[in-house]
């Protein structure tokens, strides 16, 4: 077996690939980028070597570093992770010449396979059904809009080189394409180093189902099963799950033949990932090959028991795969959630900063009860980079049944605790209480047809908010029984009241009778009881709430004059004060935000790509006004309103900070 290998990665993936190498017996390189070099997977390798500045342009995809890197550590192999060089031939062609072996397919199947143009060809060859489209590069804007008028809208622009969502756009009308265009290739460019772009039609309420195949260099593939990854956002995924909710034997047997026969076509020797669109009949069509290991792998892990990143390195080292077929079974069901640094009240922006707090659930294996696991590359204190993918952890749940693994993840993203940056933890977790999730009625548009105006938190009814307006009770006589212990203070000086007001997003709750004694808490609320059990102590950031709703697991931190709680997908902030003092709040002034309706703001931490108009320039509702580029995502920032420009903050090439002034309008 191999003695050390490079991660050719950052963040989770590297760290993930760290772990099965440990337990291998197997040395471990990490390189790093200036912006990295305090990141998890340089601290968990043996060694690291440095491979320049921040871009990954000019580190992570430079392809003589990370081979001269190889050289200079005796490094044998070299794991690629997915994204970067993963699926890059001339990567894996110039390791084979320094000597190196690539911990991947050979360079015949990422050359057929990983090329999205190419890879359609070679089914169609193969008779595979694939989605109709022009199977070929576009080469200008004109050429673009005669196939997408040939084709008919929607269509999708696509990187040929693409993964992951980047260089992705979908088209619903002509005059969107010229900017979707010019959008994907520049993601296209900055993610993967090519900017060849394809289209193809976009078809409506589809699921995204992919078969994981895994190859030997012996001629053996196998499938393990299907992962559902239609619950997506900006064609990135974000919640995956395995099995399938849609699909029955027969469909699985089918889909998972099929990949094979694709894979063994051009001799595919280790981890990949054939992708298909599934229609509500069970009809699919094949989408594309992923020529590497997924980022939603562990799900595939948990329900059948295999190490794939072992497997992968065994296959490279050209031993045989140890599974045959009839060995692949399916183990309950199991769920990932994408933690992402990104603000889903505000359009899901990009966010970058210190991770003030990095408190995740806490990880347990069960053969026959709930698994949780979390796959991360970030530490509490660390730095969320504007140069990267914003994704934090991959928090998984197996469990026996497809809701018993739901239940779970809801209950651990409640134990999620992050902050100092914006993330998509209440999102997730409002998914998990979703009724048509829960249902399994599941396409791509999910997202969008269950949030059309947008995320602004899980909805509360009058449980939710009497178990807020305990929670924050409970502190506060928790803190007050606290102060009436210490030592040094006269026997019943300090007084524990007993009545309070409780103010939550502007709704009053009168709490009388409240008692707190050895974890039992007594109070009325609005003058009905409310009964429930408690350890918490002050300074826990999770209280474990036991009422006749349930149990359920509050995220609570001190602020003043109450406590921001969260919980269930939404976040509340408790205000607790006396009678007295409420109706003293009450004749209080209102603080007015300040007016910025005339102008345009960065949405998130980032890099201007372009200012797209001038001063004096009058401008139309839904004219592209500038592009923000962070985290390898372009975002264009559009007119709300017909107006006029009056003043141009910022130029190409400017960083700017949330909120910063780009526009400013007559």
């Amino acid at each position: 077996m191999f003695k050390k290998i490079l991660i050719a990665n950052r963040g989770e993936i590297a760290c993930r690939v760290i772990k099965t190498a440990r337990k291998m017996g197997i040395k471990t390189v990490a390189v790093y980028s200036d912006a990295d070099r305090d990141a998890l997977h340089v601290e968990m390798a043996d060694e690291a070597v440095h491979i320049g500045p921040p871009p990954s342009a000019q580190s992570y995809l430079v392809i003589d570093r990370i081979v001269q890197a190889c050289k200079d550590t005796g490094a044998e192999a070299v794991h690629p992770g997915y994204g970067f060089l993963s699926e890059r031939e001339a990567f894996a062609d110039a390791l084979a010449k320094a000597g190196v072996v690539f911990i991947g397919p050979n360079t015949k199947a990422i050359a057929a396979m990983g090329d999205k143009i190419e890879s359609k060809k070679l089914a169609q060859a193969a008779k595979v059904n694939t989605v109709p489209g022009f199977i070929g590069e576009i080469t200008d804007d004109n050429h673009a809009r005669k196939i997408a008028k040939e084709i008919g809208y929607p269509v999708m622009v696509k990187a040929s080189a693409g993964g992951g969502g980047k260089g992705l756009r979908i088209v619903h009308k002509e005059n969107e394409l010229v900017q979707a265009i010019k959008s994907s290739q520049h993601e296209a460019k900055a993610s993967f180093g090519d900017d060849r772009l394809f289209i193809e039609k976009f078809v409506t309420e589809p699921r995204h189902i992919e078969i994981q195949v895994m190859g030997d260099k012996h001629g053996n593939v196998v499938y393990l099963n299907e992962r559902e990854c239609s619950i997506q956002r900006r064609n990135q995924k974000v919640i995956e799950e395995a099995p399938s909710p849609f699909l029955d034997p027969a469909t699985r047997k089918a889909m998972g033949e099929q990949a094979v026969m694709l894979a063994k076509a051009v001799g595919y020797d280790s981890a990949g990932t054939v992708e298909f669109i599934v229609d509500k009949d069970r009809k699919f069509y094949f989408l594309e090959m992923n020529t590497r290991l997924q980022v939603e792998h562990p799900v595939t892990e948990l329900i059948t028991g295999l190490d794939l990143v072992e497997l992968m390195i065994r296959s490279a080292y050209g031993e045989k795969l140890p599974i045959q077929q009839s060995d692949i079974g399916i183990d309950g069901w199991a769920v990932e959630a994408r933690v992402y640094a990104e603000d889903p009240y505000r359009g899901f922006l990009p966010s970058t900063g210190r991770l003030v707090r990095y408190r995740p659930p806490a990880e347990r294996a069960s053969k026959t009860g709930v698994t949780v696991r979390n796959d991360t590359g970030v530490y509490e204190g660390g730095e969320i980079s504007m140069f990267y993918d914003p994704m934090i952890a991959k928090l998984c749940t197996h469990a026996p049944t497809r809701e018993a693994a739901i239940d779970a993840m809801a209950t651990a993203l409640d134990q999620f605790r992050i902050e100092g940056i914006n993330h998509n933890i209440n999102f997730l977790t409002a998914i998990m209480h979703n009724a048509r999730f829960r249902s399994g009625k599941l396409t791509t548009a999910f997202i969008a047809e269950e949030f059309p105006d947008g995320f602004h938190g899980q909805p509360m009814d009058d449980v939710d908010k009497r178990r807020f307006v305990a929670a924050a009770i409970a502190a506060r006589l928790n803190r007050a029984l606290r102060a009436s212990g210490i030592s040094g203070t006269l026997n019943g000086a300090y007084r524990i009241a007993a009545d309070f007001a409780v103010s939550i997003d502007g709704q009053d709750f009168a709490v009388t009778m409240a008692n707190l004694a050895a974890g039992n808490l007594h109070l009325e609320i609005d003058g009905k009881p409310y009964r429930a059990l408690t350890e918490w102590l002050p300074g826990q950031p999770i209280m474990h709430l036991s009422g006749s709703d349930g149990d359920h697991a509050i995220q609570i931190a001190r602020v003043q004059s109450g406590y921001r709680l969260g919980q269930g997908g939404r976040t509340v902030t408790a205000i607790v004060r006396s009678p007295a003092a409420a109706k003293l709040a009450a004749l209080m002034p209102k603080k007015v935000a300040p007016d910025t309706s005339k102008m345009l703001l960065c949405p998130m931490p980032g890099l201007i790509v372009s200012v797209n108009v001038s001063e004096g320039q009058e401008v139309k509702a839904g004219d592209t006004l500038a592009v923000v580029e962070a985290m390898k995502m372009e975002n264009v920032l559009t007119a709300q309103a017909d107006g006029t420009v009056k003043k141009v903050n910022a130029a190409k090439g400017d960083s700017l900070a949330l909120d910063d002034v780009i526009l400013e309008f007559a």
